[in-house]
């Protein structure tokens, strides 16, 4: 069942995906579509699931689950994460690569490898100050609290070290 991310509880379990390039507002409004088609006929174990979708900065794709109201099974996450990878393929873009970072840098959003955010790191090209999307929150609370934050407050700061 889907529903508004806005409206699923703090507990909600999230998945946040982030794409390797910011997509334009004609490939946002397709992939919202197919996010609501997915999500209408989500399920577990014949089970709809209540669920919701945010798409911030035309550069991530954040899928919020209530599983109070239905956990999610094995099969309906694998179910989501071939839908994510279907849409890497007709958008050619990454979705499920987590080994890359995506930071802001004044107001431009960047996505690099981690090498390469290490390097720029040890040339002091990015501070502890700089803001991360810390993609490993696992639910709607720590999304809305510890998903944009500056470098010191992300698992991210293990490189300064």
């Amino acid at each position: 069942m889907l529903v508004s991310f806005n409206h699923l509880p703090d507990f909600s379990r999230v998945w946040v995906f982030q794409s390797s390039r910011e997509l334009n507002n004609n490939e946002i409004k397709e992939i919202e579509s197919k996010l609501d088609l997915f999500i209408t006929n989500w399920t577990s174990h014949g089970k709809g699931l209540e669920a919701g979708f945010t798409t911030p900065y035309k550069r991530f794709i954040v899928i919020g689950l209530n599983e109070n109201h239905q956990t999610a099974s094995g099969c309906s996450i694998d179910s989501c994460v071939n839908f994510i990878k279907i849409l890497e393929g007709e958008y050619k873009i990454d979705l499920l690569d987590k080994m890359n970072v995506t930071y802001r840098d004044k107001k431009t959003i960047n996505y690099i490898t981690l090498s390469e955010f290490r390097l720029l790191i040890k040339n002091r090209k990015i501070s502890r100050e700089t803001i991360v999307f810390n993609n490993l929150v696992l639910n709607k609370e720590q999304f809305n609290d510890q998903w944009e934050v500056p470098i010191d407050s992300s698992w991210h700061n293990r490189f300064f070290k």
